[in-house]
């Protein structure tokens, strides 16, 4: 089973369970902990091959290495404390994670709270992931991370955010780093297949202004969508829960409150 915390919040009904991206672990909700916890019983999880999660073995990795994989490594947990549903908070590529968690069964997520949430690719992001799997057999793991670090998160006020994930990424050994790479190569189709149809969660996207990659198709995304309603952050880059992290939990820990109704 994953690694992973549990908080739990005497007379608390409410669970949310936090979801990070590819190079990083529970770590990155860090200030999150302390608004949330006085709220809300916290699930934290570590993806395999980050944080304190062990990687799979050789055999399984090239069995079945998918987002859906993943996802259910992320429900077993969930099931494993009997949480019936909750509010699944993720950045970055655990967004896309969580919205698989929602196309297996869409009854164990209350709501979503995105943010630098990875919806579709434009030119610029299709771009970067293909230079990346060019470079990915030249450049150690680490040079290209920290390269993708400073394309997604460019300026002065992101170097906090820059930092955080670089030093979470070192943890990650570079096959498993590899690995979650070469999912990218199916990524724009498969996030196609994911957001072709509205499955009616209340969701919300907290987006930094400066998320130069992902916000544009964000936004496009939200005007068909019933169930969802996007939050721009101010000067705020990809990881607006590090960022901005005192206006991210006023307005995540609302919304949970008070989700959108269909």
């Amino acid at each position: 089973m994953l690694h992973h915390k549990i908080l739990k919040k005497e007379g608390a009904t409410e669970w949310v369970v936090f979801v990070h991206g590819a190079g990083g672990s529970s770590s990155v909700w860090f200030r999150q902990i302390k608004s949330f916890s006085q709220e809300f019983n916290l699930l934290l999880i570590d993806l395999r091959g980050h944080g304190k999660s062990e990687s799979i073995d050789e055999i399984n990795a090239k069995k079945d290495y998918s987002f859906e994989a993943i996802a259910k490594e992320i429900i077993e947990v969930v099931d494993y404390y009997q949480i019936k549903n909750a509010h699944f908070v993720g950045v970055s590529l655990g967004t896309i994670i969580i919205r698989q968690i929602a196309d297996i069964d869409a009854s164990y997520i209350k709501s979503m709270i995105l943010t630098g949430a990875v919806t579709r690719l434009n030119i610029k992001s299709r771009f970067l992931l293909r230079m990346g799997r060019n470079l990915k057999s030249i450049l150690p793991n680490m040079v290209l991370y920290k390269l993708f670090a400073f394309i997604i998160m460019p300026k002065k006020n992101h170097a906090k955010s820059r930092f955080i994930f670089i030093r979470e990424a070192e943890k990650v050994a570079k096959k498993e780093f590899l690995r979650w790479f070469n999912l990218t190569a199916q990524l724009a189709s498969y996030l196609n297949y994911l957001y072709e149809k509205d499955l009616g969660i209340p969701t919300l996207y907290i987006m930094g202004e400066e998320d130069h990659l992902f916000l544009e198709p964000v936004k496009q995304l939200v005007n068909k969508m019933k169930n969802a309603r996007l939050q721009i952050v101010e000067k705020c880059g990809h990881v607006v829960n590090i960022e901005q992290a005192e206006a991210f939990n006023a307005i995540s820990i609302q919304f949970i409150k008070q989700p959108i109704l269909a």
